[in-house]
């Protein structure tokens, strides 16, 4: 049986409209959701490729601020994830400067990292396009560390593309509410204010038993949320089978 990362073991979801449930009627082309213009597919970063490019975001100078390789990955699902495509001009800024999005200094040469950042990107928008498993770049750096603290800091990065960028969190807040709950329940409910519906939805889940369980969370939200930003245009043939996750796990 082919696995669907959206699928969720411990909890029944209510059936959302969508592809699968449209195939008995041939939709008008004023009815179709316009697709976004897709960046060509690149080859994923291998891993002497994802050191280099933490090595050159630890290399970029004071006074900025750039995301790490975590925040990083979950920045660029967040813009990713917008309903309609954010130019490369205004989300690459907060890669080099999280929160203020300054530039570097003059003469410094960011477009090696800028490369390695947007194949990540490229990649991460296939998986999201044909909703398949990907890797989130999280670290388990001591075995003290809750499954929670493994992930915060790919969820603090969606967060801040979230803000930045809030056409997403503009959609129907209902659609939203389960898997951004599912995401924002790692973050401090102290950063989450005026936002009491979704703090009485994450007191409803229970907490990921291990990292393995945060990290499938993770992917199973996005797609979730890709399903609600980013619909698929209608198909009359069967979908291809979606892969499940990797053996390899980067923590």
């Amino acid at each position: 049986m082919s696995h669907d990362p959206r699928r969720s073991p411990a909890k029944k979801h209510p059936a959302r409209s969508g592809p699968s449930s449209a195939r008995t009627t041939r939709p008008t082309a004023a009815s179709q959701p316009k697709p976004q213009p897709q960046p060509k597919p690149a080859e994923p970063l291998n891993e002497q490729e994802l050191g280099e490019l933490e090595a050159l975001l630890d290399a970029l100078p004071a006074p900025l601020e750039p995301l790490d390789l975590s925040m990083l990955d979950g920045y660029l699902v967040g813009v990713l994830l917008q309903p309609k495509q954010v130019p490369a001009f205004r989300w690459t800024p907060h890669v080099l400067d999280a929160e203020e999005g300054r530039s570097p200094p003059e003469g410094f040469d960011t477009r090696p990292l800028l490369a390695l950042v947007k194949r990540r990107y490229s990649e991460l928008n296939q998986a999201i396009v044909e909703r398949q498993w990907f890797d989130p770049l999280v670290f388990e750096l001591d075995d003290a560390d809750s499954p929670s603290e493994v992930v915060l800091p790919w969820v603090a990065g969606f967060a801040l593309a979230a803000e930045l960028f809030p056409e997403l969190m503009q959609q129907k807040a209902a659609e939203l509410l389960e898997p951004l709950a599912s995401l924002y329940m790692h973050l401090d409910p102290d950063d989450l204010e005026d936002a009491d519906e979704l703090l009485e939805e994450i007191e409803t889940l229970e907490p990921p038993a291990d990292v393995a369980e945060a990290v499938e969370s993770l992917v199973r939200s996005t797609l979730l949320l890709a399903d609600i930003t980013r619909p698929q245009p209608a198909r009359h043939a069967a979908p291809p089978a979606r892969r499940g996750p990797p053996q390899r796990k980067r923590y």
